[in-house]
């Protein structure tokens, strides 16, 4: 009897094994669930040619800078329930990526890994020098995910065209010779001096900023070139109601540029209104734009070739009307 028990809870434990990932063919190499009196079944991970261990952190030394955070806009509720469902099945499989103490890669996951006791594992990006190097390699982390929207890409793609063109603009100012009292006296005592050595080369300025077209930008967020064009116009244009339905996928990037083109008030007004009344501001924005039938010139004076025609027609009903009178009358008068 007691033989059976125990090849049945054998069998039970065996249940829950998984092939490792690393060595599918074998889980000899993998120490498998392990029972604990207060988890019950916990998996440990593989030790089959594995990578050294990241190390793993806790709340305690780990920075939440807000503006990083906000940075790339936010999990949709549906996105965040996925994440929060794949993270208690799988475990937090990815390293978040941290410079020093701050976070700057996994928030989602760095929050539901808290809120469920999960353990997760960081890795140091010692690249970064700047903050400037952190919103970059931020960009170009979220460009290549297909999870971002069209409208976020463009977006993207238009911050790290202002970056770049920060940073090329401080290397030029960087590279160019001194402007101070004392590079004046000293070039001009160069000058007056005949045989005096030639000066040190100029520094060569920073190559061409890559995203300095609006087609290159398009290329680096997989848009055309007039979704770009729609999307500078939101930047600059709509009022964060409308900025915000066409994150949520309310109403398109075409629609919400239209309703940019109107005043402020108007554009809370729609947005306030639902996404039926937002089509409708765009609707009108559209018909409002489109190039108005060319009117005939007429002289001061004169009067317009379709009045003249009007005023014709209708002299002639008058005529007519009055002919069909005198007849009445006449025939009044012969019966009398």
């Amino acid at each position: 009897m007691r033989t059976k028990s125990i090849r049945a809870f054998l069998l039970a434990v065996a249940g829950h094994l998984v092939p490792c990932r690393s060595h599918p063919l074998s889980v000899a190499h993998c120490q498998g669930p392990r029972l604990t009196a207060s988890t019950g079944l916990h998996r440990t991970p593989c030790t089959y040619n594995a990578a050294p261990a990241l190390p793993t952190h806790t709340a305690m030394n780990i920075v939440i800078n807000q503006d990083l955070k906000a940075y790339i806009d936010p999990l949709t509720p549906e996105e965040h329930e996925a994440l929060e469902r794949s993270l208690l099945a799988e475990g937090c499989r990815d390293a978040l990526v941290l410079w020093g103490d701050v976070l700057v890669d996994g928030h989602n996951r760095y929050g539901i890994c808290q809120k469920h006791g999960l353990p997760f594992q960081t890795v140091q990006n010692t690249r970064f020098q700047s903050m400037q190097d952190v919103h970059l390699w931020m960009i170009d982390q979220h460009l290549g995910r297909r999870s971002v929207s069209d409208f976020q890409r463009g977006v993207l793609a238009l911050r790290k065209r202002e970056i770049v063109a920060e940073r090329r603009a401080a290397a030029l100012a960087a590279s160019s010779p001194s402007q101070t009292p004392a590079g004046h006296a000293a070039h001009n005592e160069h000058d007056a001096t005949s045989n005096a050595e030639p000066s040190a080369p100029v520094t060569q300025p920073p190559p061409t900023d890559p995203l300095s077209s609006r087609e290159a930008i398009a290329r680096a967020a997989r848009l055309s070139s007039s979704q770009v064009v729609m999307i500078e116009k939101i930047r600059k244009q709509a009022a964060p109601e409308v900025v915000a339905a066409v994150k949520s996928g309310t109403i398109s990037i075409n629609a919400a540029a239209a309703v940019a083109s109107l005043p402020a008030e108007e554009q809370v007004a729609a947005a306030m209104a639902g996404k039926d009344e937002l089509k409708q501001a765009a609707k009108r924005v559209r018909e409002a734009q489109r190039k108005p039938r060319a009117e005939p010139v007429v002289s001061a004076g004169e009067p317009a070739p379709d009045t003249v025609a009007a005023l014709q027609q209708r002299i002639a009903e008058l005529t007519a009307e009055n002919a069909a009178l005198r007849q009445q009358v006449a025939e009044l008068s012969a019966r009398q």
